[in-house]
Parts: C-alpha cells; sequence; structure tokens
C-alpha cells in the first residue's frame, strides 16, 4: 500500500470514528425525557445513590425539570430536537474531507474550533444556568476528546498535501 493510500485510509477511518461519535451524542438528545428515567433507575441499581449522592441528586433533580418540561411546556424540548438535528447536520459535513481531505481541510479546522468552543461555553453558561461545576467539566471533556481524532485527521491530511496528490478518489458503495 502507498503512503497516499494509507493516509487516506487512516483519515477516513478517524472521520468515521467522530461522525459516529457525533451522530450518537446527536441522537441522544432526541429521547432525553426517557433517558434521564433509565439513568436514574440504573443508578440506583447500581447503588450510586450511597457512593455518589450529589450525582444522584443531580440526575434526578434534571429528571423532574425534564419530567415538568415534557408535561407543562413540551415546546421547550423541541430546543433538544434542534440540537440533535445540527450534531446530525455537522456530521454530513465531514463527509467533504472524506472525499477530498486535502481540499476540505476546513471543515476539519472547523470543527477543532467548535471543540475549543465547548469550554468557554460551559464556563460562562454553566454558573449562569446553575450548573454544577464538575457537570461542566464533563461537558468540557466532550470538546477536549472530539478534538483529538480531529487534530490526528488534520496532521495526517497536511502530511497527504505534502504528498502533493490529486483529490483522493472516493471508495465505491458496498453493494
Amino acid at each position: 500500500m502507498s503512503d497516499r493510500a494509507a493516509l487516506l485510509r487512516g483519515i477516513r477511518a478517524w472521520l468515521v470514528f467522530f461522525v459516529v461519535s457525533l451522530v450518537l451524542s446527536g441522537a441522544t438528545a432526541f429521547p432525553l425525557v426517557h433517558e434521564l428515567h433509565w439513568t436514574e433507575d440504573l443508578l440506583k441499581a447500581l447503588s450510586v445513590p450511597e457512593h455518589l449522592p450529589a450525582l444522584a441528586d443531580w440526575i434526578e433533580r434534571v429528571r423532574r425539570g425534564l419530567d415538568t418540561a415534557d408535561a407543562d411546556y413540551p415546546f421547550l424540548l423541541y430546543g433538544t430536537d434542534w440540537l440533535a438535528f445540527a450534531h446530525l447536520v455537522i456530521a454530513v459535513a465531514f463527509y467533504g474531507p472524506y472525499r477530498d481531505p486535502v481540499r476540505n481541510i476546513w471543515v476539519v479546522e472547523f470543527g477543532m474550533i467548535a471543540c475549543a468552543g465547548i469550554v468557554p461555553l460551559a464556563l460562562i453558561c454553566g454558573p449562569v444556568r446553575g450548573i454544577p461545576f464538575w457537570w461542566s467539566v464533563l461537558d468540557m471533556s466532550f470538546g477536549i476528546f472530539g478534538v483529538i481524532p480531529l487534530y490526528v485527521v488534520r496532521k495526517r491530511i497536511k502530511r497527504l498535501e505534502a504528498l502533493g496528490a490529486g483529490p483522493a478518489p472516493v471508495p465505491a458503495p458496498a453493494t
């Protein structure tokens, strides 16, 4: 396998990993009410309230808030539907670098900037919205861990660019 082919294969594998993670992260924003009930039941089954009472209390508080919103103000949850949709739309954008990484490196860099933006968002909006700091740290980890595959992809794209090759061939769809 040539250096170019190996780089393309690695870039595409990392992009698929990132896109799948982004889609899963977004898809979980649709069934929030049910997820919080499941999470609370699981935490109780695992005796988490005895070991991490702050976590159990927070999950219960969020679940009660979502139950109230769902029962009395379901339109508020429409915002999380849009959050989920945004994740899915952003994931689609990464098809550009999958097809032609060098030409579409800007999408990867955009993703890296978005990941970096999670940190100040959590640090500013978390306290404003009454989010516990430890939960904001968890939120910030999405940006920190999200930037890792994108950084790897960007480095590989730069190496691919240095090889001076033309656009990458898109693999034929499996039939």
